[in-house]
């Protein structure tokens, strides 16, 4: 550490971690240790939205596809109330 508090991180853990000079980091604390983690970026965040939804979107495409399945097997059942 520098005599006004900076840090550098060696050059493996910036390439393995995607961190380049001028990103942001956050840092908390964790019972003892000092934890530093780049924030999750909006692009990436929305990425994992429509990853998720994507994922919904087959699931209830697969269970569309059992449940026609299902009812050719079986012919018609009662509808529960």
């Amino acid at each position: 550490m520098g005599e006004r508090g900076q840090v550098t991180l060696p050059k493996e853990l910036r390439e393995d971690f995607g961190i380049s000079g001028g990103d942001e980091l956050e840092f908390r604390v964790e019972g003892d240790k000092i934890v530093i983690k780049k924030p999750v970026s909006r692009e990436d965040l929305a990425e994992g939205y429509r990853a998720r939804a994507e994922r919904d979107r087959e699931i209830a495409e697969e269970f569309e596809g059992a449940s026609r399945e299902a009812d050719d097997y079986l012919g018609d059942v009662p509808e529960l109330e």
